[in-house]
């Protein structure tokens, strides 16, 4: 578990022509059916896409949005550009993840936090990522789209939301640190600027 937690990357390129068994789809979908959800609401809704034309359209918005991104983008405009930041074309399976409908029926664990459905979504989107990196898949998460067009798109209730678009299948290989550290975009940081005892920047607050 602790390697694939390590080795897991958001990937971009994928072998063409790649294919993922049927039963490895089911695995890695029920490894994501198993996260855990907050008042075992399940929120999410897996929606995968096999016809072509639909693929295209899905990439198409995809274009569109990377171009209003790297607009507000401003100074690193053409260096955002040059990334490929998607592999919707090329992946073996397209999966759109999305908030389900009727969640505000749901109050347990939401009455203060309503946004605890979206983060049982993204627990269950982890599950996934890290399932697929123990099949030896790469998979990549796309959150470049306007999520009224997609919804429009897949037909989605109204008070449904799509959260993720999930590029997966087998890749030529998984680099050995994050892409966007290898293209210079950004650079991780370590963990201990990340924790803190006793309050915000490590001091008790005191009566």
């Amino acid at each position: 578990m602790y390697r694939a937690i390590a080795e897991r990357r958001d990937m971009r390129r994928f072998v063409p022509g790649a294919q993922v068994p049927e039963e490895v789809l089911a695995r890695l979908l029920q490894a994501a059916h198993a996260a855990p959800s907050v008042g075992l609401m399940q929120p999410w809704r897996f929606i995968r896409i096999t016809d072509q034309a639909l693929r295209e359209r899905i990439h198409a918005l995809v274009q569109e949005e990377r171009l209003r991104t790297a607009e507000a983008l401003g100074p690193r405009r053409d260096e955002f550009l040059a990334l490929k930041v998607e592999g919707i074309l090329e992946c073996a399976e397209l999966l759109v993840v999305a908030l389900g409908e009727g969640r505000d029926a749901h109050v347990f664990g939401r009455r203060t936090l309503p946004r605890m459905d979206l983060a049982s979504v993204s627990c269950a989107i982890q599950n996934l990522w890290l399932a697929a990196r123990a099949e030896g898949l790469g998979m990549g998460w796309v959150s470049i789209f306007e999520p009224g067009a997609l919804a429009e798109l897949l037909g989605m209730p109204a008070d449904a939301e799509p959260v993720a678009i999930l590029c997966l299948g087998p890749v030529p290989e998984f680099p050995d640190r994050p892409v966007l550290e290898i293209e210079r975009w950004a650079f991780g940081r370590p963990l201990s600027e990340f924790v803190t005892e006793n309050g915000w920047n490590g001091a008790a607050q005191r009566p």
